[in-house]
């Protein structure tokens, strides 16, 4: 028996998460949405997501007693992180008057601004960067099988992560300016966009999260 831990701090799409990796999930593997400690900490694999403000995610994840345990499976286990919890594992986020994180991954998450403008038409871009957007594949991943280049995924967000190490950065997006889409480092691998509302493609990252060994 296998177990991937849905990490449930009060924020995120859980259910969505929880019904995708359900439905892509091999014979003899539990789902569970937990809050508790314990558990996290003793799944085989563990899921982060997240929507809403940074400030929020970190105080509930204090609150709950999580940041140990996220730090913890972060050097241990698999971990997928995705949206705000992807940013929240940088050192600092500008949101909220700026928000101090949890230091797993250098770097900053930055506000795309209120002028953000393509780059060839100089067209106003709307923020939150909401919809589908192409995500390029930087670097060949495990978690990248049988998801084809240029693949599209779906994104809700008003900041951006800004890794110190750009080679982590194995996902990048265009919206007025290369993004980062994904990053990869030993056993985290975290998105920006949300696979559990991006169709084929984002229940095949799910179905490679289930199948990872937290290698590349």
């Amino acid at each position: 028996m296998s177990t991937v831990a849905v990490v449930d701090y009060g924020m995120g799409n859980l259910h969505s998460v929880a019904k995708a990796l359900e439905r892509v999930a091999p014979t003899g593997y539990t789902v569970s949405v937990t809050s508790d400690p314990g558990a996290i900490g003793s799944a085989d694999r563990v899921v982060f997501p997240g929507v809403g403000a940074i400030r929020d995610c970190i105080g509930e994840l204090a609150r709950l007693g999580l940041t140990d345990v996220i730090r913890d499976v972060a050097r241990s286990k698999p971990l997928l992180c995705v949206c705000v919890g992807l940013q929240a594992l940088l050192d600092f986020s500008e949101e909220n008057g700026g928000t101090p994180c949890l230091g797993i991954v250098p770097g900053r998450v930055e506000f795309f601004g209120n002028d953000l403008r393509d780059a060839v038409s100089g067209e106003r871009l709307k923020v939150p960067h909401m919809g589908w957007n192409q995500v390029h594949q930087e670097r060949a991943h495990r978690m990248w099988r049988d998801i084809p280049q240029d693949s599209r995924f779906y994104f809700v967000h008003s900041y951006h992560a800004r890794p110190a190490d750009e080679g982590v950065i194995v996902g990048t997006s265009v919206y007025g300016a290369k993004l980062t889409a994904a990053i990869a480092r030993d056993n985290i691998f975290a998105v920006q966009f949300h696979p559990e509302k991006s169709a084929a493609a984002g229940l095949q990252l799910y179905a490679n999260f289930l199948g990872w060994n937290g290698k590349e």
